[in-house]
C-alpha cells in the first residue's frame, strides 16, 4: 500500500531532512522506525530536502508498505517510536502513483523575523532577530521582481545539483504583525514556487532584508536575476528562521 504523511518537526537538531550518515535526520529517523514497523528497509520520501535547522509546519512524505495497516495506527505506531521534536498528524491511503516529491505542483515557505531588540525566548529558534531600522515599504516594491519564472543561479547555492536552475515564483509576500505572546513586531515572508533551488529562500530574504537595510535597490536585485551574479545579492538568512508551511498538490 502507497501512504502519504503529513508531518511537522523542529528542524534545530537535525542535520536536515536527507540521511547522512553519521547524521541526525528526518528521513533517517523516519526510516529506522517504519523498518521495525515492516521487518525491512522501507524507502520514505519527501517533497524536499530541507537543510540543517530548517523547519517544517507541513512536510508531505510517502512509502510503500507490505503490511496491512490501516492509517491511524500507522501514524501511532510511528509516533510512539520517533523523538519528541519529529510528529505525524495525518496518514492516509494514497493513489500507487502518487510521491510526495514528484507529484508536488507547488511549495509555500514562510521566513520569520522579530523586528526589535530584544527576541523572545518563545521565537528564538524559529525567527531571525533584526534590530537595524527596516523600510517595510521599500521591502515590499521588491517583492514583485521575484514574481514569475526565471534562472535563479544569482539566489541559490554554488553547489545545488540541481538539472535546470529556473523555478517559477508564483507569490512573494510580505505581512508584519505584533505577536503578543512574543512581545515583538514579527515580519513574515511567504514564498510559493512551483520548486525552490537550495539557499533560495534564505537568498531572497537576505536581499529582501538588505533593500529594508536600504544596501541594496531595485535595479541591482533585477540585474542579479537577469545575470545570475551571485555578489549582487544580500547575505543568505540563517536556516532557523524558515519553515516549510505547505506543499500543494492537485
Amino acid at each position: 500500500m502507497n501512504f502519504r504523511l503529513h508531518l511537522q518537526y523542529d528542524g534545530t537538531d537535525f542535520h536536515g531532512w536527507q540521511t547522512q550518515k553519521g547524521q541526525r535526520t528526518i528521513q533517517g529517523e523516519l526510516t529506522r522506525v517504519l523498518s521495525l514497523l515492516d521487518d525491512r528497509e522501507i524507502i520514505i520520501h519527501g517533497s524536499g530536502r530541507t537543510d540543517a535547522g530548517v523547519h517544517a509546519e507541513g512536510q508531505v512524505a510517502s512509502l510503500k508498505l507490505n503490511r496491512d495497516i490501516r492509517p491511524e495506527k500507522l501514524r501511532n505506531a510511528i509516533n510512539g517510536n520517533l523523538p519528541r521534536d519529529v510528529r505525524i498528524f495525518f496518514a492516509d491511503v494514497a493513489a500507487d502513483d502518487f510521491h510526495a516529491r514528484y507529484s508536488a505542483r507547488s511549495k509555500t515557505y514562510i521566513y520569520r523575523v522579530v523586528h526589535g531588540p530584544v527576541s523572545s525566548p518563545f521565537w528564538s529558534r524559529y525567527a531571525l532577530q533584526e534590530a537595524s531600522v527596516l523600510n517595510l515599504d521599500k521591502m515590499r516594491s521588491c517583492t514583485r521582481l521575484f514574481l514569475g519564472e526565471h534562472d535563479w543561479t544569482a539566489f541559490s547555492a554554488a553547489q545545488a545539483d540541481a538539472e535546470s536552475r529556473v523555478r517559477n515564483v508564483m507569490s512573494c509576500e510580505i505581512d508584519d504583525r505584533w505577536d503578543a505572546r512574543g512581545r515583538c513586531h514579527l515580519i513574515e515572508f511567504r514564498i510559493t514556487a512551483n520548486g525552490f533551488l537550495r539557499y533560495m529562500v534564505r537568498s531572497i530574504v537576505g536581499t529582501l532584508l538588505a533593500a529594508g537595510r536600504s544596501e541594496i535597490d531595485n535595479q541591482t536585485i533585477e540585474r542579479a536575476i537577469q545575470g545570475g551574479d551571485r555578489q549582487l545579492v544580500g547575505a543568505t538568512a540563517p536556516a532557523h528562521g524558515l519553515t516549510l508551511k505547505s506543499v500543494q498538490y492537485d
